[in-house]
């Protein structure tokens, strides 16, 4: 087959897939948006792929307006339309979007569908109930409307593809309720590339460059939004501030990471510190500082979002402090494997209290550690999960014939 896999942020799952699916034979051609504010993936074209893998960051040659509606609505159908444009130069049997905001992704399947090409709508979320969230907060009354309108498309969108693959089965029941087809959803967990996230000494060159050694490292490292509750990170460090050896260290950016560092500055918490994402080629040793890795989802989100970020951490062996609904996805896979403590949103004294337990407890830390990379070893098979894409595929792809 021909796949082109659309993953509008980059992700590292996401190319480890394409990078797997070349491999195994298929010409694969993966394409995201460079200009997107998000923890990349291994995007470089390394030596030993396959000849039949091609990595591609689309550019609109101008800064993303990730925060002013308008503009970030035009840019992201502009978007839609440079994915298109390859499209049409590539040939693909089959088109995977996934984590592409619906105004693109309306433009990309619309393209599939008049082409008569296979469209596999990757489902990380409910993107309308997010919108209409957002949108109720800022503009009440319009924003209603718009969420409405959101909705709706999302509800064409997911009907008229030939393929769901949703990452977890509790979108099964919405889905079903918006008339979409039982048959055509498939479930596949989201995993992280355990093979490339590396279990590496505490005292590494990136912990030493950060002057992180001999601290006790609280760490949140991903992308940091309104869902993510960025309060909490300030409440830690505010808890920990008269404990020299503590320090919270945020990797992250755009306008939330802004605001916890200027909130820790308006504070005097010197303990803690914002730095901006990193090379993925450092990412194995920027997880390695961490003492305790953190993460956080808010209750609207918490339904039908799973935190990435937690499945990395669960490749790097660290323990987990979570503070979402215990219906989400991440925190029973937490509570499953023992890898970390789950707490209520917006409980801020219980995330606290949870850290304090891990930091007061070594032991507890190592072994919350080792379950977390058992479980990442046991479930994040790439060779497993390309395997289950590539049935899902072949059952709704007929390769064109050769031009």
């Amino acid at each position: 087959m021909r796949i082109l896999l659309n993953d509008y942020s980059g992700h590292a799952f996401t190319v480890e897939l394409a990078r797997e699916l070349a491999k195994r034979g298929h010409d694969v051609l993966h394409l995201s948006l460079g200009d997107f504010q998000s923890p990349k993936g291994d995007l470089a074209h390394k030596p030993d792929d396959p000849k039949s893998f091609e990595v591609e960051a689309i550019s609109l040659g101008a800064p993303f307006k990730k925060y002013d509606f308008v503009a970030r609505r035009r840019q992201e159908i502009e978007y839609g339309r440079r994915v298109t444009a390859r499209v049409a130069r590539w040939h693909p049997d089959v088109v995977i979007g996934c984590n592409n905001p619906l105004d693109p992704q309306r433009v990309i399947q619309n393209y599939c569908r008049a082409c008569n090409i296979c469209f596999v709508f990757w489902l990380q979320d409910i993107y309308s109930n997010a919108i209409k969230t957002v949108l109720r907060k800022k503009i009440p009354v319009v924003g209603s409307a718009i969420g409405i309108w959101y909705e709706e498309l999302e509800k064409r969108l997911l009907r008229r593809s030939d393929q769901i693959i949703a990452i977890t089965e509790d979108f099964v029941a919405p889905l079903v309720a918006w008339q979409v087809p039982r048959g055509r959803i498939a479930i596949i967990e989201n995993w992280a590339p355990k093979d490339k996230i590396l279990i590496l000494p505490r005292d590494n060159a990136w912990s030493r460059a950060q002057d992180l050694n001999g601290k006790l490292v609280l760490m949140y490292s991903g992308t940091l939004g309104l869902k993510h509750n960025p309060s909490l990170l300030v409440a830690a460090a505010e808890a920990f501030r008269a404990e020299p050896r503590v320090a919270v260290v945020v990797v992250s950016e755009g306008k939330y990471a802004e605001d916890v560092r200027d909130a820790a500055k308006a504070r005097g918490l010197a303990n803690l510190t914002v730095l901006p994402f990193q090379d993925f080629r450092d990412y194995s040793a920027v997880l390695a500082t961490g003492d305790v890795m953190l993460a956080m989802i808010e209750p609207d989100a918490a339904v039908y979002s799973v935190p990435s970020k937690v499945l990395s951490y669960l490749c790097a062996g660290k323990a987990i402090v979570l503070s979402a609904n215990a219906a989400n996805l991440a925190a029973r896979i937490l509570m499953r494997c023992g890898a970390g403590y789950v707490v209520a949103p917006e409980d801020a004294t219980g995330f606290v209290a949870a850290i304090r337990r891990f930091l007061d407890d070594p032991e507890a830390r190592h072994q919350a550690g080792v379950k977390a990379r058992a479980y990442a070893d046991e479930n994040f098979d790439i060779g497993m999960i390309a395997a289950r894409f590539e049935t899902i595929l072949s059952d709704r792809v007929r390769p064109a014939a050769p031009a």
